[in-house]
């Protein structure tokens, strides 16, 4: 039986569904907690079974004090609404949630391989054709988000996770949004803030395209392309679009030119997403199944 059929993403005593005698709440004694995955900000993140199925999951605990101090309690329902609706296999699936008086509980799928960002660090950097499947798989994904009028506002290696097969899922959709107007909330992570965020103007999807090609170039070079060691300088390298490339490793001049379309300052002028996924540096490295067999 699959799992999505057994923690339905509505099958808690929170759906919109039609209430009914029989609905699934779901408690802590319908798991078996085994080794922590990780820790976040407000909880931990911890292997799970559940009992009834013998799925595995990960179980996110958050504690609400803690929720309740950084004024985050509106971010997290915004996170669960948009992320319990998704489905698409380059997204990690929210099955269900619930709580208790000190806690909220998200069920997660699990991702076997963990976090990406782990794995960047012990390689260093990635090849080209594994760069190339993973911006790939993040692109389609970002197509459906976009299609749906979500912004996801984060894309970076901490929040992509690796299943046992070797795909890629985006994770955390704490700073996503789904609206169909211009924003202007500064958000995400500074080596990955586009300039209209630094600045202060209005933003749209086309932010996700940017962080796209700070990831691309993360990927390739092993650190981000407007890193320096004050915040300040930072935030000018993005304003300036000041990109460089370094000597080494090598990279194709294919891969720079995708790079440098995506990282442009008018965002508008951004390398649209089904674009890049035609350009000849996806096509002639990414693998199709969105898996690097390295």
């Amino acid at each position: 039986m699959a799992i999505a059929s057994v923690l339905q993403p509505e099958g808690n005593a929170h759906s919109r569904a039609p209430a009914e005698k029989t609905e699934k709440r779901w408690t802590l004694n319908d798991f078996d907690i085994g080794k922590p995955l990780g820790r976040g900000k407000f909880g931990h993140v911890y292997l799970a079974r559940e009992k009834k199925s013998n799925h595995l999951v990960a179980l996110k605990v958050l504690f609400k004090n803690q929720l309740k101090e950084s004024q985050v309690e509106h971010q997290l329902r915004r996170e669960i609404e948009i992320q319990s609706h998704l489905r698409h296999p380059n997204i990690l699936r929210l099955y269900g949630y619930f709580y208790d008086q000190s806690r909220v509980y998200l069920i997660l799928e699990y991702a076997h391989r963990g976090e990406l960002y782990k794995e960047l660090q012990r390689c260093k950097y990635f090849n080209e054709k594994r760069a190339a499947t993973y911006v790939a798989s993040i692109a389609k994904a970002l197509v459906y988000l976009h299609r749906n009028h979500i912004i996801h506002r984060d894309i970076k290696p901490e929040n992509l996770l690796i299943t046992a097969q070797g795909e890629l899922k985006i994770a955390d959709f704490g700073w996503s949004v789904h609206t169909f107007n211009r924003r202007r909330t500064m958000c995400g992570t500074l080596d990955y803030l586009p300039p209209e965020m630094v600045e202060s103007v209005e933003h749209d999807a086309n932010v996700d395209i940017w962080s796209l090609g700070v990831l691309c170039y993360e990927f390739l070079y092993g650190i981000p392309p407007f890193e320096a060691k004050e915040h300040s300088d930072t935030y000018r390298r993005i304003i300036k679009v000041d990109l460089k490339f370094p000597h080494k490793p090598i990279i194709s001049s294919s891969a720079k030119d995708l790079i440098s379309q995506m990282l442009v300052k008018d965002s508008s002028e951004r390398l649209p997403l089904h674009k890049l996924l035609e350009h000849p540096w996806i096509v002639q490295n990414a693998d199709p199944s969105g898996v690097y067999r390295g």
